[in-house]
């Protein structure tokens, strides 16, 4: 079995490569059980939860299993691990053999996250973002910012990065690290002020009151919405929703998990029927992205486990022939 660091988790992907990954994997399908919540308690200080998202090929669909795969991935929320330095989300990810069971490799769970979250985005905008949309805009500075600035601009010709956070400071290293990679990112001071410039929106944070005002986008933007897993959790405004043509990575998460979604169908903001497609619909072109250049089209990713199952097998497919993915 291999020991798949962080480090190699790099090594063995690209951003286009793994967004091509991941439409064939949502175009294909693959078994998806319910996630399992359970909560930890503790003697002293804040409960953890433990997260348990399986997944397997479906071997019906593909009709053969010698090349397929069962992986779990397995994640810790520890909110005390602050106080003592460390991250309070702990994860790895096993992958095991499709026909035997036999253990292939255990992955850093929390790079390997990073990877697929910000390539399903990419995936999305590869479908509704217009084809030159050039100015993005990071909401948020926490480790995935990166990623997303990176995936976004392996699928559309971005030109401009702006990273905003409540700490300027922070969207300032974001922005100082994107630059030493060849980057053109700076950091924003006025939120609102970029909201009506931006070609793309991406938001990774973890509020509760609203960030992307509806009423300042401009004709034609892409919003893509990372951050809030919760119901209680929200990026978005109701002008956002109600101005947008929605999307969701799988409809059965968004509408139970993402306050996004959640809440503006519990208020009639939003109707179920009106979201317009998820990922697998687009993937295997059952419905249409983008359908003219001055429509808002905003999209809401809460993770699937089919992401994490792709993006683990092409890691390890790439780090045991010694190559790197594709």
């Amino acid at each position: 079995m291999l020991t798949i660091s962080a480090a190699e988790v790099d090594h063995a992907l690209t951003f286009p490569g793994l967004v091509e990954t991941l439409r064939a994997a949502f175009r294909d399908g693959a078994v998806q059980p319910v996630r399992h919540h359970h909560t930890v308690e503790r003697p002293d200080g804040a409960a953890s939860t433990l997260l348990l998202m399986p997944a397997w090929t479906d071997f019906n669909a593909a009709g053969t299993s010698a090349d397929g795969h069962i992986g779990v991935k397995i994640v810790t929320v520890s909110p005390d691990n602050n106080a003592v330095g460390k991250p309070a989300v702990m994860g790895l990810y096993l992958l095991l053999d499709g026909a035997t069971g036999e253990p292939e490799a255990m992955i850093d769970g929390q790079r390997l996250t990073q990877w697929r979250t910000a390539c399903a985005s990419a995936l999305a905008a590869s479908y509704l973002a217009r084809e030159d949309a050039s100015r993005l805009l990071v909401v948020g500075a926490g480790a995935l910012s990166p990623f997303l600035a990176k995936a976004h601009s392996a699928v559309r010709p971005i030109t401009t990065i702006r990273i905003w956070n409540r700490t300027p400071a922070n969207a300032e290293k974001v922005a100082a690290k994107l630059r030493a990679e060849g980057f053109a990112a700076t950091a924003a001071s006025d939120l609102d002020a970029e909201l009506g410039q931006a070609d793309i929106v991406s938001s990774a944070t973890i509020t509760t009151t609203p960030l992307i005002k509806g009423a300042l986008l401009k004709p034609g933007t892409h919003v893509d919405l990372v951050g809030g897993f919760t119901p209680d959790m929200r990026e978005s405004d109701d002008d956002a929703i109600a101005r947008a043509r929605v999307y969701v990575d799988t409809r059965a998460g968004a509408t139970k998990e993402a306050g996004d979604i959640v809440q503006p169908l519990a208020s009639g903001v939003l109707k179920a029927q009106a979201i317009v497609a998820d990922l697998h619909e687009l993937a295997r072109g059952q419905k249409k992205g983008r359908q003219s250049p001055g429509e808002i089209t905003l999209f809401k990713s809460v993770g699937a486990a089919l992401e994490d199952l792709a993006a683990g097998i092409a890691v390890y497919k790439a780090l045991k022939s010694g190559g790197v993915g594709e």
